[in-house]
């Protein structure tokens, strides 16, 4: 059986009620909870972007159940990586060993706060750098590093749960599947491609877990769900070679200026008809996804989506 999620999607609501809606997301039956780190929206309409780890640290305190991830952090340049072993070592301890540790090489937009955004080749070489930190502090090691990016001197971390915190990679070809399989303990994607689940398992990831995402905005009313979705969530089709380099809010805006209300629609399903739902969610189970984390595009909708979810939409899933 899928192991069925909830995005806390910081861009869309402030950190307050992210909280409340974990543990509303808990208690309707959702598996694990899952959210975004990021310093900036994609676009100025979603209009919110709180500190995620202050975030998860309120969230695991405030539940009890539901497995917690960070989808994704980026340990190259806004965070160096012995900080994020700290953080995601901390929150493993809060969660009572609920934590998993979600780490992709990051975009632009997030990154660039701190310094300049470094050429693709150079993201990651860090990238790899980061994972050869983050991964031994967790294991509680002490750990002298000496990089081409990282000096470590030396670094322990005190408090750590009883078992290491699970580090879960972002994939997207096979350079950063292999990536995944080699140092971490689960593979992320955005996009439903069986594709990348048969490149980690042959790089050997078989048998672990598989941690996809499906956006969605339900509502009783489509159309008006297919003008929510453009306004806040039509960046989502532009690819991740283009979003990763986008600079700002401007350039999203820019960028997305030309996509229609019926090009997003194409991609997130829109309104009230749980089918259609069910099968956008699907197409990552079918890809090999175990575990599959919903996005419901909407700050203000979150409440009734929860409602509607346990009532009608994880009764469906859970039939998968």
């Amino acid at each position: 059986m899928v192991n069925i999620g909830y995005t806390l999607m910081g861009e869309q609501a402030g950190p307050k009620e992210l909280v409340d809606y974990a543990v509303r997301a808990e208690a309707a039956g959702f598996d694990h909870i899952v959210t975004s780190d990021h310093y900036y929206p994609w676009l100025e309409s979603q209009g919110h972007s709180p500190y995620a780890w202050s975030v998860l640290g309120a969230v695991a305190h405030a539940t009890s159940r539901a497995e917690l991830m960070s989808f994704v952090t980026c340990p190259i340049r806004r965070y160096h990586p012995a900080v994020v072993a700290q953080k995601a070592a901390t929150i493993g301890v809060l969660s009572d060993g609920r934590f998993t540790l979600g780490l992709g090489a990051g975009e632009n937009l997030n990154e660039h706060v701190v310094g300049a955004w470094p050429h693709v080749q150079q993201r990651h070489e860090m990238f790899e750098e980061a994972l050869q930190i983050i991964r031994p502090l967790l294991n509680g090691e002490t750990l002298t590093f000496s990089g081409n990016h990282y000096d470590v001197p030396d670094a322990y971390i005190w408090d750590r749960p009883d078992a290491p915190v699970p580090m879960a990679v972002a994939a997207s070809g096979r350079q950063s599947a292999t990536l995944a399989a080699e140092y971490g303990d689960a593979m992320v994607a955005t996009d439903p491609e069986a594709r990348l689940v048969e490149m980690y398992e042959q790089a050997g990831g078989a048998g672990r877990p598989r941690y996809g995402q499906v956006a969605i905005c339900y509502g009783p009313d489509e159309a008006e769900c297919r003008k929510i979705a453009h306004d806040q969530f039509r960046w989502f089709g532009l690819g991740w070679k283009v979003n990763t380099d986008l600079p700002d809010n401007d350039a999203f805006e820019a960028a997305t200026r030309s996509v229609r209300e019926e090009d997003v629609a194409a991609g997130i399903s829109c309104g009230p008809d749980v089918d259609k739902h069910v099968e956008a969610f699907k197409k990552f189970v079918d890809a090999g996804f175990t575990h599959v984390a919903l996005v419901q595009v909407g700050g203000d909708s979150q409440p009734m989506f929860l409602d509607w979810a346990q009532e009608q939409l994880l009764p469906r899933l859970r039939d998968l």
